[in-house]
């Protein structure tokens, strides 16, 4: 059974600093893609951030650029999500997501850790 377990989120000022993590199991975690998306209220699901398996290749939304920075520990099963400079446009329920390297959607997802930032 995948399980995908985020931790991490809480209550921030704006300019400040969160780091999320995403602790992967019941998969082989070096053959999955991750990424992190967000949803706030009243607005759809959003791409943040991905991973390749191999830690390789990233993609980042233009609106995270130069603040958010993704990485994974394959050694500990677990992805990572480190948010600088945080913007009351960034809260949301934050949600890490899996998808093997050859396929082309996320299959598994975590419960989601809520994100505030407060002006």
């Amino acid at each position: 059974q995948v399980q995908l377990v985020e931790s991490g989120g809480g209550l921030v000022q704006a300019g400040g600093s969160l780091r999320l993590s995403c602790a992967a199991s019941g998969l082989t975690f070096s053959t999955y893609d991750m990424g992190w998306f967000r949803q706030a209220p009243g607005k759809e699901r959003e791409t943040v951030t991905t991973i390749s398996w191999s830690g390789g290749n990233t993609y980042n939304a233009n609106s995270v650029k130069g603040r958010f920075t993704i990485s994974r520990d394959n050694a500990k099963n677990t992805v990572y999500l480190q948010m600088n400079r945080l913007k009351p446009e960034d809260t949301a329920v934050y949600y890490c997501a899996a998808k093997y390297y050859s396929r082309s959607s996320y299959a598994y997802w975590g419960q989601g850790t809520q994100v505030t930032v407060s002006s």
